[in-house]
């Protein structure tokens, strides 16, 4: 930067000026005068270039190091969620829980294990103890699923308010309301979660009292078409569902509701079937619905009267010369009655074989009747 004349020269008047301090004036030597004034002149140019050169910020430079440390950029909300839903489809629907709204169906479906099935082993359907007193009210199982299922309900005498003759039922599985005869057995008691599908998925650890818990739950109970249920047979989900498609729903909810209660799991085929179901009712509530027993005498329009029982079947001598038996006779004649059984030579080894021959119930006294075939004692066999 160059210096101005007028600048320079203030600078020299004063050197030249200056005054000791008796008021003398001095005179700088001639070779000291051109050393200052380049001194000075020096110092005004290294001013000015100061002044000329850019403030550079201490803490800008620091960013500019020519090495910096990157540091990764956080993942955005959008990328983490797609993360994590990759992460979900790659864990497959096996075990996979939470996806569905709480306190439905779907999501206790969630809450299940799913695993495969288990061998039948050591499978008994008498180890679930059905049609046991557990509730201790003094009746059967079977007449107190009839007592809570049925309505108009006619009680047999004498029996404590246990024992149902007759009433009218909504069948679930067939949609149908019809009526119920005891005589006709045309219902039986469905086990929601059959007992061999149980065992096949973890009860076969249960212990004897969980069995028999299990075996008379009131929650795994329904009345239901005969028909139906033999048909039904030990099917889960994925082979057989009620014909009755508005109760499919509440059907596989229950069932749900069984297997959640006692730690059951599921098969894969089963739990897809259910699913199934379930998409067309996605809120279908999760099965609370109380399924307490009606204690004794208890039900819908309850009276009380004695049974009345068919006429008994005579055998008829053989006729002159032919050395027959009774004619017409559809029931299996072995000659032997059984322990318990009535005066006759008519014997049905099980319930199978009365049923086939279109005697079942068998009542006490009538012929074929046996104490093995009236497991509950009631003096009904194969009910």
């Amino acid at each position: 930067m160059p210096t101005s004349p007028n600048r320079a020269s203030r600078w020299t008047d004063r050197l030249r000026l200056n005054h000791a301090a008796d008021g003398r004036q001095i005179r700088p030597s001639a070779r000291l005068l051109p050393a200052l004034a380049a001194v000075l002149t020096l110092g005004l140019l290294a001013g000015c270039a100061e002044a000329a050169e850019p403030t550079v910020d201490t803490a800008a430079s620091s960013t500019a190091d020519p090495t910096p440390t990157r540091e990764a950029p956080a993942p955005s909300s959008s990328a983490s969620a797609s993360t994590k839903s990759s992460d979900s489809d790659d864990a497959g629907d096996e075990g996979k829980a939470g996806g569905s709204a709480t306190g439905t169906a779907s999501a206790m479906l969630d809450e299940l294990d799913v695993k495969g099935r288990a061998p039948k082993t050591g499978y008994d359907g008498d180890l679930f103890k059905w049609r046991s007193d557990t509730d201790h009210n003094g009746c059967d199982t079977r007449n107190d699923v009839l007592r809570r299922d049925l309505k108009d309900i006619t009680l047999k005498a004498g029996t404590q308010g246990c024992i149902v003759l007759a009433g009218t039922i909504a069948d679930p599985y067939q949609g149908e309301t019809y009526d119920f005869d005891r005589s006709a057995n045309t219902i039986d008691i469905d086990h929601v979660v059959a007992r061999s599908n149980a065992w096949q998925t973890g009860a076969a650890k249960f212990d004897e009292e969980t069995l028999g818990e299990f075996g008379n739950d009131p929650l795994n109970l329904l009345a239901v078409s005969s028909s139906l249920n033999r048909q039904k047979g030990d099917g889960d989900a994925a082979t057989w569902l009620p014909p009755n498609k508005s109760y499919r729903c509440e059907y596989v909810a229950r069932q749900i509701a069984v297997k959640h209660k006692y730690d059951l799991w599921v098969v894969k085929p089963e739990k897809a079937a259910m699913e199934r179901v379930l998409s067309d009712c996605e809120d279908e509530p999760a099965f609370t619905e109380d399924a307490d027993w009606p204690g004794a005498g208890e039900g819908d329009n309850v009276t009380t009267k004695e049974e009345t029982r068919p006429a008994k079947q005579k055998s008829s001598g053989a006729g002159a010369g032919s050395g027959s038996s009774s004619s017409g006779s559809k029931k299996s004649s072995t000659g032997s009655t059984g322990s318990g059984s009535s005066n006759s030579s008519t014997y049905f080894e099980n319930c199978t074989a009365a049923r086939e021959a279109g005697a079942a119930p068998v009542h006490r006294g009538d012929p074929g009747y046996g104490s093995h075939l009236d497991r509950d004692g009631d003096g009904v066999a194969c009910e």
